[in-house]
């Protein structure tokens, strides 16, 4: 049994002049210990699935399992003993901290909050741990501003792990740091994989980091998943046009000539194109595209794509 399932998720958005539909039919397993990647341009809708699997996003429909347990309709009471086994760590260090609250209070908060050990055990959970993600004790006692965006995301893995969760749900948690800052939380993301016996849910837009830190990689288009595939597999041989692009899209020096980037803008969530939703930016598509969207099918062993005209 997968330690997340999820089937048919769907979250929509009512709005004055329709219905945005972020999410829209996504289904996906995520095994004990292994680290999913989802890639897609901003707007695709990655933040708003990973917020919904954490429920902090209502879903519209469809199911969210946890050994086999569906979460998705459950209250907030029923919810909280799940909760514990799944954190987030976000994009943004600094906002995702309480400015006028301790670095030991952020992190001892979850504890007391699911009552966990006395104020004694807390304090020394909290210590243990703030040594673990390398930072002194004597942050302890000090806010938020006084650290740096690296320094920040540390803390903010910090309190991912205080719980001791299954999985962890990484959202862009180094887009907004420097090239050596992000190296430098990948291996420790990496480290506490080991450490904790972690799973991870890595929400990127970078098609670099992901290949250095996913086993596996689902691609986003428009609030699907329109390709499924191990790392060296989709690397190797990227079947859906949209992928084929992004990955065009990443400088490569030893490239004789670059790939012509990908072309036009992302359509709106609210106002989703018939047929295959990539059709209006794909060079291969024909009429069958235009009328008639394609599913998940099995392209190769433990490689799925949505198109119908794979490259092969």
């Amino acid at each position: 049994m997968s330690l997340l399932q999820v089937t048919d998720l769907h979250t929509h958005f009512k709005l004055p002049r329709g219905v945005l539909r972020a999410v829209d039919g996504v289904s996906l397993s995520i095994e004990q210990g292994e680290t999913v990647g989802l890639v897609g341009e901003s707007g695709c809708g990655k933040s708003t699935l990973g917020k919904t699997l954490l429920r902090l996003e209502p879903a519209t429909s469809g199911r969210i399992e946890i050994d086999g347990v569906d979460i998705a309709p459950m209250g907030t009471r029923a919810l909280q003993p799940y909760r514990r086994r799944m954190q987030m760590v976000f994009q943004d260090p600094f906002a995702s901290l309480n400015p006028r609250h301790s670095i030991g209070d952020i992190l001892g908060a979850p504890l007391a909050v699911h009552g966990e050990g006395d104020r004694t055990q807390r304090r020394q959970r909290v210590a243990s741990l703030i040594d673990r993600v390398g930072l002194p004790r004597s942050a302890l006692s000090r806010y938020p501003h006084e650290f740096s965006g690296g320094q920040r995301q540390r803390i903010g893995i910090a309190r991912a792990l205080i719980l001791q969760p299954d999985l962890v749900i990484c959202d862009e948690p180094v887009s907004a740091l420097d090239l050596s800052i992000q190296a430098q939380i990948l291996n420790l993301l990496s480290a506490m994989k080991q450490d904790f016996g972690l799973s991870y849910f890595f929400i990127s837009h970078d098609l670099s980091v992901v290949q250095y830190f996913a086993d596996r990689v689902l691609v986003m288009y428009l609030g699907r998943i329109v390709e499924s595939a191990d790392r060296k597999s989709l690397w190797a041989k990227p079947r859906h046009p949209y992928t084929r692009a992004l990955m065009d899209a990443v400088p490569d020096p030893s490239r004789r000539r670059q790939a012509a980037p990908l072309t036009g803008d992302l359509p709106s969530p609210q106002n989703v194109p018939s047929g295959c939703r990539f059709h209006p930016r794909c060079p291969k598509a024909t009429d069958r595209c235009r009328q008639e969207e394609p599913v998940l099918f099995q392209a190769a062993p433990a490689h799925s794509v949505a198109c119908h005209h794979p490259e092969t």
